[in-house]
């Protein structure tokens, strides 16, 4: 049963990442209709309710850490979403 879960995660996870390369040639374009950007917006969403899912049950299998490391006062939205090191990078083009 385990394996047939993590098969639907990666289909998920593989799934909105094509759908954010999708949407970054539809921004880039800049010549959208209202209709494609609704419906953008709604495969996105559709795709974040998965995404977080998936975030969710994985994150109920971790094993809870017992030490008080540096990081163990940090929550999940702790982080600078802006710095650098983050991870998160956004390609500015679509956005102007």
């Amino acid at each position: 049963m385990s394996r047939i879960a993590d098969e639907m995660e990666a289909a998920q996870l593989d799934s909105a990442g094509e759908l954010i390369e999708e949407a970054c040639r539809i921004l880039a374009a800049r010549t959208w209709t209202p209709g494609e950007i609704h419906l953008l917006a709604v495969e996105l969403l559709s795709s974040l309710v998965d995404v977080r899912r998936v975030a969710e049950s994985r994150g109920a299998r971790l094993p809870v850490p017992d030490d008080d490391g540096p990081d163990a006062d940090e929550g999940p939205g702790d982080h600078d979403i802006n710095n650098e090191d983050s991870g998160l990078h956004l390609p500015a083009e679509p956005f102007g």
